[in-house]
């Protein structure tokens, strides 16, 4: 792209030439620059060669020169060369046009380039002489340009960044009608409007004017910057990007190139940073969520269509309730507080809901929080999630269910008699045979030639045209960053196998450490971790894969301390201007005269609350707390002394404002009914434990082999260990089953654990399926023992046959006379005393039906105190 100023007696217009790689087809986008807050862009249909769009500009060029005698500069002048188009941004003058002038290649997918954003310009549109100054448009500008577009931002010409290698492959291969492609080519063909700017770099033009999709918006980070010009410009010009994080890597296996690319997308819904972004908002967006896809190719057939690819993706977010941290105390770990009550866990449906439109069934949340703890603090998250999710699998069928497994990993790091790897390794085995992975190739005879009994029980869907991964483990601890990803890489690592296995690159789906293969993969989630970890909490990773490998170097404690410290200055001290950078970059604050600014507000909630903020502003509405009772006023600030004049300026506030109970009651509900989930395919999980014990593997040139690392000082100085005890050491790091009951029991004697924990670990597998909690005979007890404590009878026990004969007796006699068989004289069947309601309750609803009618009554000494009793007791 190439921005072109065109000057004509002091007016000025902006032109920008686009065109493909081998400069072979062009468009013109023209901007007009005398409007000094509005945007006038104009998009010429017409796609020029390179002959005329150089007639076109000599022409602009020749016309709009000064004539003889007249002061100034006119023509055509090249203001800047880019690669594409961020947007355009708006603050309190006229708008901006960001664009990329530096790229640098990261990967390559199937032809299909990936570059990061290295540099961008930011150029005023409207002209001098028509703009209108603010005193504050400067400040805006810079907190939007610190929002550094050339660290992990990622764009791509022809491919979608924004969804998952199998959806773009499934796109790609879905039937379209013939008459509709062709349609769109004749319309095209008539308008000269088949111009594709960007043709060298993936699918012909005809795949696109047929098959193009829509971005996923969720992680697309400048969409609202395109909004203004979505409906105006030619979708050639539309360049979405991401942010996370984009590596890749090459193996050879035996010659055979082989590409392992790491793709992280990170959310553009409430977005920001560590303790400023905590939970989830009232709309299901988590904080810190992060869709982490691990692509494998063999780059000998680099098309998608003759090509092997395959695919596994997980996610990783915030534990989805209304929670968060105080930063005001200045403190290492702020106390975990929970802002709202959701008894009928509404936002965490609205999530698990988004989390199954796009994945399917099942959903499998990794909570790796801690268990016990001198003062509760994590296990606050877990108390409230837990309840949560049984709430929610009520109303999902019971193979749709959400399976909930929670592993205190921290605490499993510091048992000597434990490997967390080996625990992770068992977790991630029964995830992955739970959702299968992606692969485009059906013709691969593997598993045939090479049979192996994992292969059997691997789950997923079966398609003609290969395997599709059903459903997503979600990951999380608290920050979701050291734990986390950790976690993750070993779930990738197995997923890695069964990936190579399908490919037809090994000869059974296992992967050791310590081999090349794994070194490579470890190292990209590695930096993984550490961009991600950069993002949210301020500073690289503090826990690696070889810290709980228990490998890592005696220098590695001292640059742990280094990353800690780092992680709190950037908590304590940058965390709010790079919070208030997202929201400007995001257009979750979009600057007018008419309101404060983005520096003047105290928080940010309801920029990423907005259904809430409509909601609370009902909520002040109101007389009366619904859920509180007739008498739970709304709070006045805390400052504030409840007189009685106060209670009365209060009152005729809300009065003025009342609608009808029910109505009321019914609007104030509504945003909290149960959202309903999409039937989605799922396959029952299997509890089964496999071992995968290392074998013994000779000097090798494949990247599978076992590569004893070099010795160090500190191994010499150690000394070599036996024969004996290095066996011992490689069956402890190879095990992936579960420790037996025997270890148990001595694992009761160590420091950090307890009864109560060994009973959190001992119900994993129960909480794998949680919808059976419900129907287990106890519960039916349980009801049984209610209802005779209630009416005083068994209800589900039958009748007395006594109880029959009279009931049968007396049911032929009423139905063959009129005469009434009740021995009363009026049954009480039919005619009931009214219920009898005491004074104070009366003198009470009529208090409440006089103050909707607009009479409120002066409030007495004891409906003062007993309101400053509930102030103390929900707010100090």
């Amino acid at each position: 792209i190439v921005l072109v100023r065109k000057v004509l007696h002091e007016k000025e217009k902006y032109f920008l030439v686009g065109s493909n790689h081998a400069q072979t087809k062009h468009r013109v986008l023209k901007i007009d620059r005398t409007e000094p807050k509005d945007l006038a862009i104009i998009d010429d249909k017409h796609v020029y060669n390179q002959q005329e769009v150089r007639e076109l500009l000599g022409r602009l060029d020749l016309g709009n020169r000064t004539k003889m005698g007249q002061k100034g500069s006119s023509g055509l002048s090249r203001a800047v060369s880019a690669y594409g188009i961020v947007g355009f941004v708006r603050f309190l003058e006229g708008y901006y046009l960001v664009l990329i002038t530096k790229r640098r290649k990261m990967a390559d997918i199937g032809g299909h380039s990936i570059y990061k954003i290295e540099d961008t310009n930011m150029i005023y549109i409207p002209n001098d002489s028509v703009r209108v100054t603010h005193p504050d448009e400067a400040r805006y500008v810079r907190i939007f340009q610190n929002v550094d577009l050339s660290s992990n931002f990622y764009f791509s010409y022809s491919y979608d960044l924004s969804h998952s290698l199998q959806y773009n492959l499934t796109l790609l291969h879905s039937p379209c009608d013939p008459g509709t492609v062709e349609e769109v080519h004749t319309r095209s063909s008539r308008q000269q409007d088949s111009f594709d700017i960007f043709e060298d770099e993936g699918l012909p033009t005809q795949v696109f004017h047929g098959l193009q999709s829509e971005p996923y918006a969720k992680y697309v980070w400048n969409d609202m910057l395109l909004e203004r010009i979505k409906d105006t410009v030619h979708p050639d010009w539309l360049m979405y990007i991401i942010h996370g994080f984009c590596g890749q890597s090459k193996l050879l296996i035996y010659g055979r190139p082989v590409y392992v690319t790491l793709i992280a997308r990170r959310s553009s819904k409430f977005a920001g940073t560590r303790f400023l972004k905590r939970g989830a908002n009232c709309e299901g967006d988590v904080a810190n969520e992060v869709e982490t896809e691990q692509i494998i190719h063999d780059a000998s057939v680099m098309s998608f269509t003759a090509g092997s690819y395959s695919s596994y993706v997980q996610v990783r977010g915030s534990v989805p309730l209304y929670w968060s941290q105080d930063i005001s105390t200045m403190m290492p770990k702020p106390p975990i507080r929970l802002d709202q009550a959701d008894p009928y866990a509404h936002v965490a449906a609205l999530h698990f809901d988004q989390m199954l439109q796009r994945f399917g069934s099942p959903i499998i949340i990794l909570n790796l929080v801690k268990k016990k703890e001198k003062r509760k603090h994590e296990k606050i998250l877990s108390e409230e999630l837990f309840p949560a999710v049984i709430n929610l699998n009520q109303f999902l069928p019971p193979e749709h269910c959400i399976d909930y497994i929670a592993w205190d990993m921290a605490r499993y790091t510091k048992s000597k008699l434990y490997n967390v790897l080996d625990r992770l390794s068992m977790i991630a085995e029964n995830v992955v045979k739970r959702t299968g992975f992606f692969i485009n190739r059906s013709d691969f005879f593997c598993h045939t030639l090479r049979p192996d009994e994992r292969w059997g029980d691997l789950g997923g869907s079966l398609t003609s045209s290969g395997r599709v991964q059903t459903g997503v483990l979600r990951t999380n601890c608290v920050d979701c960053l050291d734990r986390t990803n950790t976690a993750q890489f070993m779930v990738g690592k197995c997923a890695l196998a069964y990936q190579l296995y399908a490919l037809g690159m090994i000869d059974k789906p296992k992967l050791q450490f310590d081999t090349d293969c794994v070194r490579l993969f470890e190292e990209l989630y590695e930096d993984h971790g550490d961009t991600l970890s950069l993002q949210y909490g301020g500073s690289q990773l503090v826990h690696r894969v070889k810290t709980y490998r228990k490998i890592a170097p005696w220098t590695q404690h001292s640059k742990d301390i280094m990353q800690t410290l780092s992680r709190y200055y950037s908590n304590a001290f940058s965390d709010a201007d790079r919070q208030d950078a997202i929201n400007l970059f995001l257009q979750v604050y979009q600057p007018s005269e008419s309101k404060p600014h983005l520096w003047e507000l105290p928080t940010d909630f309801y920029l990423h609350q907005r259904n809430s903020m409509a909601l609370t502003h009902d909520r002040r509405s109101y007389t009366y707390w619904w859920s509180e009772g007739i008498l739970s006023y709304l709070p006045l600030p805390y400052d504030e002394v409840p007189c009685e004049e106060n209670m009365k300026k209060v009152a005729v506030r809300r009065v003025n404002r009342y609608d009808e109970s029910i109505d009321t009651y019914t609007e104030f509900f509504k945003p909290y009914e149960l959202t309903s989930f999409d039937d989605t395919f799922c396959i029952a999980m299997t509890n089964s434990a496999r071992y995968l014990m290392p074998k013994t593997v000779g000097v090798d040139p494949s990247p599978f082999t076992v590569r004893k690392p070099e010795e160090t000082g500190k191994s010499a100085v150690i000394g070599a260990k036996s024969s004996k005890e290095e066996t011992v050491v490689q069956r402890k790091t190879a095990a992936s089953a579960p420790p037996p009951p025997s270890e148990e029991q001595i694992s009761s004697s160590s420091e950090d654990d307890s009864e109560d924990d060994r009973d959190d670990d001992g119900s994993v597998s129960q909480r794998s399926t949680p919808i059976k909690l419900l129907t287990e005979s106890g519960e039916s007890d349980f009801l049984q023992q209610s209802m005779r404590e209630t009416y005083g009878l068994n209800l589900a026990a039958l009748p007395a046959e006594e109880d029959m004969l009279i009931y049968e007796r007396g049911f032929h006699a009423l139905c063959e006379t009129d005469v009434p068989v009740s021995c009363f004289t009026t049954d009480s069947i039919y005619e009931v005393s009214s219920p009898q309601v005491d004074r104070d309750n009366r003198e009470v609803f009529e208090d409440h039906v006089l103050t909707g009618l607009g009479q409120v009554r002066s409030l007495c000494r004891e409906d003062i105190l007993m309101y400053r009793e509930y102030i103390k007791n929900r707010y100090m």
